[in-house]
């Protein structure tokens, strides 16, 4: 009997799993991930001019929130939601009910794989998600878990079992995702190569997380992905993603959970200008030299359970050590606080 065409196949984790994205323009990108996407609810997230109609293709279960939902969802706790500016996207995050979360933007489009098949990120994600990590000890052979691949000789047997996944954080092809400097010395190189792997991040390695390609199951670690405070009125943007990306690497490690890294690709389609870049960077720059050896040596209480507990123990930690930098660190560390309580506020916990 012959397989069933992938038309007649059930969507994989299609009750339980939303699609977040934050956008300032009409989302017509959506017409290429249809065949993937259609049959997932999605929550978009209007960013700028709540005024403005954002007009979304026919066929899609979506809801979509603006500037003014969100004031009016959050009230004096809508602070934490970052304004012109990507990390936005984690509103999208805390209204969510559902246990997984696909976040991409609105410039990413259907890659093909070496043999020219469209590739389904949803799916890749889903499987990344779905199968253990292993942080604990590389295996060379990359993710065992897949099809055709499998623990390595001299693998300790009692680390193989793994640890549940909480990320899943796919990459990019055609435009990397670089900062301004590098932008602007290599302004037209492309990636185009596509590297068949997924790995599981070690424990007590950070990584700079992008959130244009990313899935997280948000019952193990929603709370953790707090895109930030950044854009309008913020000294600093362009680093809402890497924040939670660090945030949540502390958190997972602390609680045994882990995050791979690797497939899915999307096809970046276009460059932001490398000078507004740089103009929202250039203080990153500087205070991420600061800011990577504190997240490295952050140490979180052995009594902290539940990534809520985590959150704010890193907040303290941030008013702390990351306040003396600038009086920016004290209000992200504030906004921290308000995030959780926010998250608390929507999702109460099971009695």
């Amino acid at each position: 009997m012959a397989p069933p065409s992938p038309s007649h196949v059930a969507p994989l984790l299609k009750d339980e799993l939303d699609i977040v994205i934050p956008t300032i323009r009409n989302l017509d990108f959506l017409e290429m991930w249809r065949p993937f996407l259609q049959p997932y609810h999605l929550i978009i997230v209007q960013d700028g001019d709540p005024s403005k109609t954002i007009r979304v293709p026919e066929g899609f279960d979506y809801e979509l929130y603006n500037r003014n939902d969100i004031n009016k969802i959050l009230g004096p706790k809508a602070s934490c939601i970052s304004f012109k500016d990507s990390a936005c996207r984690c509103f999208g995050f805390l209204v969510s009910k559902k246990k997984y979360i696909f976040t991409i933007d609105d410039d990413c489009f259907v890659a093909k794989d070496p043999s020219g098949e469209e590739i389904n990120a949803l799916a890749q994600h889903i499987k990344n998600l779905l199968t253990p990590s292993t942080p604990h000890f590389f295996n060379t052979l990359y993710d065992p878990y897949r099809e055709g691949a499998d623990f390595v000789r001299g693998y300790p047997f009692s680390l193989r079992e793994g640890v549940p996944t909480a990320i899943s954080h796919g990459l990019w092809l055609n435009i990397p995702d670089y900062d301004a400097p590098t932008q602007l010395v290599k302004p037209l190189e492309r990636n185009s190569r596509y590297v068949d792997a997924v790995m599981t991040i070690p424990k007590g390695t950070l990584f700079p997380m992008c959130g244009m390609n990313l899935a997280f199951d948000r019952e193990l670690i929603g709370p953790a992905l707090y895109f930030g405070l950044m854009g309008d009125g913020q000294p600093i943007g362009r680093y809402d993603d890497m924040w939670a990306g660090w945030c949540a690497k502390v958190i997972a490690d602390h609680l045994g959970l882990g995050v791979k890294t690797g497939l899915p690709y999307i096809w970046h389609s276009k460059a932001s200008n490398p000078f507004v870049n740089l103009k929202k960077e250039y203080k990153g720059i500087y205070w991420q030299e600061e800011i990577i050896p504190f997240f490295q040596s952050a140490a979180l209480p052995k009594e902290s359970k539940t990534v809520q507990q985590c959150y704010r123990d890193l907040s303290l930690l941030v008013k702390e050590k990351l306040g003396p930098i600038d009086p920016y660190f004290q209000k992200l560390s504030d906004e921290m606080v308000t995030w959780i309580e926010a998250w608390e506020e929507l999702n109460p916990a099971a009695k």
